[in-house]
């Protein structure tokens, strides 16, 4: 489970980088740029719903258990 909430975070972060680069790339294209951005951007969030959904999972299964403040108090 840990490897894989560390990849989803590594592919976070890849995706905001691109959205990054073609935000600051220059060019005379300027649809191509928005258009690229807005999909990395989009992937971003997708990588982002996937991570919760695989936490909230692993949970329910079993595979993590929750620490801190018992519930209740």
């Amino acid at each position: 489970m840990m490897y894989l909430v560390i990849l989803a975070f590594v592919a976070i972060i890849g995706s905001l980088g691109a959205a990054l680069y073609f935000m600051l790339k220059g060019g005379r294209e300027g649809e191509a740029r928005g258009k690229h951005m807005a999909r990395a951007l989009a992937l971003r969030v997708g990588f982002s719903i996937l991570l919760f959904v695989c936490v909230l999972a692993a949970w329910r299964l079993g595979y993590i258990h929750p620490t801190g403040i018992p519930a209740g108090r």
